[in-house]
């Protein structure tokens, strides 16, 4: 079973910044492709990037240009800088290992003046 942690959600002015923290365990993770999702209200969660095990990197049309997907692999960890943000990326952001259907518990993100 793959252990998902996500950290470092808040609440922000539109315009301001994020970093996004995903601990990962349970799996050996340099190999792994990993996701950040998110969860709007009233919405289906959404794939926002992905990054992996070679470090590519996708991302959702609606992030491109504003959000930056990187991993540590001596950390276990995968980050999402979030830069610009606006009202509509208010949402709960969850990380997940491609292949695998563990979650975590979620951090909220919340974009409003």
């Amino acid at each position: 079973q793959v252990q998902l942690v996500e950290s470092g959600g808040g609440l922000v002015q539109p315009g301001g910044s994020l970093r996004l923290s995903c601990a990962v365990s349970g799996i050996i993770f340099r190999f792994t492709n990993v996701a950040w999702y998110r969860h709007p209200p009233g919405k289906q969660r959404e794939l926002v990037a992905l990054i992996t095990s070679s470090e590519s990197t996708h991302y959702a049309d609606s992030v491109k240009g504003r959000f930056t997907i990187s991993r540590a692999n001596a950390k276990n960890t995968v980050y999402l800088e979030m830069n610009s943000l606006k009202a509509e990326d208010t949402a709960v952001y969850y990380c997940s290992v491609q292949g695998y259907n563990d979650w975590g518990q979620g951090t909220q993100v919340t974009v409003t003046s």
